[in-house]
């Protein structure tokens, strides 16, 4: 018994661990790096939210953070408008998309990288894209206001909308009454 417990105060005695020590040279010991884990993650915390604190920010700080968060909306409510513009007023919309169509392609290429390096892992093949189909929308604008002007022309309200035109037969259909026996009899019953 003696040797075995001189063996253990020699490994274990003393308030060391011989063992211990011996295997954290080659393995992390799982508590401790638990520990400093949470103490760098509190205070990584402290220092995020001390850099985030509204009562130490200046008013050009808290403007910049609210001029920040405004291009996201913008551009979607920019083309929810357009949407609308075109419902609108198509004449007004076509000349602006008239004028768009007039803009090189140096500069939508330059507009195509500052839109996909604010938003990121956008593609310049996305721009390219939208560029063809802004210009296959130009080409159907005629034949989309040529098609609301015949609406226009077809509304009950339009003076002549009944009007047979050079169409004699037409025009002879037209004035001529249809047979209706129920204000025939009608009329008949008020002649009594």
């Amino acid at each position: 018994m003696g040797l075995i417990s001189g063996v253990l105060g020699l490994l274990f005695g003393s308030g060391r661990n011989v063992v211990r020590e011996t295997a954290e040279v080659f393995r992390e010991n799982s508590d401790a790096g638990a520990q400093r884990t949470a103490t760098l993650q509190g205070q990584a915390m402290a220092q995020f939210g001390a850099e985030f604190q509204v009562g130490q920010k200046g008013g050009y700080d808290r403007f910049m953070d609210g001029l920040n968060r405004l291009p996201r909306p913008a551009l979607a409510l920019g083309t929810l408008g357009l949407f609308v513009a075109a419902m609108v007023d198509p004449l007004w919309f076509a000349a602006r998309m008239q004028g768009i169509a007039l803009v090189p392609e140096p500069l939508w290429w330059l507009l195509g990288v500052i839109v996909s390096f604010y938003f990121g892992a956008r593609h310049q093949a996305k721009v390219q894209d939208l560029q063809r189909e802004i210009g296959a929308t130009m080409l159907r604008a005629p034949t989309v206001l040529a098609n609301l002007e015949t609406l226009r022309q077809l509304r009950s309200d339009s003076p002549g909308v009944a009007d047979p035109g050079p169409d004699a037969t037409l025009a002879e259909q037209v004035s001529k009454p249809d047979a209706n026996p129920a204000l025939e009899d009608w009329r008949r019953l008020q002649t009594y």
